[in-house]
């Protein structure tokens, strides 16, 4: 502190000409407004800090609340995407049903056919052995 009240009375003689003495009045004015530029620095810093510490709070809270929104988002995209694609397994398990029954029916309607000429030609072939045990059963009568 001394060093700048000395360095403050060399500043005024070279700039102003006047020597000043330790003990003037004009140094008494410019200690209290050191004083109070410190006071008002160590105040302006202390503000300072409290709205960093502020600013660092509500970062931290627009930091959770991006997150929790993002979350959400990102939850909401799976559900979609989760929903769309049992969507499309329904419709390709129906369309597979609906072809699959198609030709389930289409080969059953063929045995059927099948199965009804099978059916005819066997009446046909009984019908034929019929006549048959019956021509052996008359020429065994009649030879006798």
């Amino acid at each position: 502190m001394s060093d700048q009240i000395e360095e403050l009375i060399r500043e005024i003689a070279s700039k102003h000409g006047i020597a000043v003495a330790r003990d003037d009045p004009i140094l008494v004015l410019q200690t209290i407004n050191n004083r109070l530029l410190q006071d008002s620095a160590a105040a302006q810093q202390a503000q300072l800090d409290q709205f960093k510490e502020e600013l660092e709070a509500v970062s931290l809270r627009w930091k959770a609340d991006a997150k929790d929104k993002a979350e959400r988002v990102v939850n909401a995209a799976l559900a979609a995407s989760k929903s769309a694609m049992d969507q499309i397994l329904r419709d390709g398990a129906h369309a597979t049903t609906s072809l699959l029954k198609s030709e389930l029916e289409r080969a059953f309607s063929s045995m059927a056919s099948h199965a009804h000429e099978a059916r005819r030609t066997a009446l046909l072939n009984l019908a034929a052995s019929c006549m048959t045990i019956f021509a052996v059963v008359i020429s065994v009568w009649l030879l006798k």
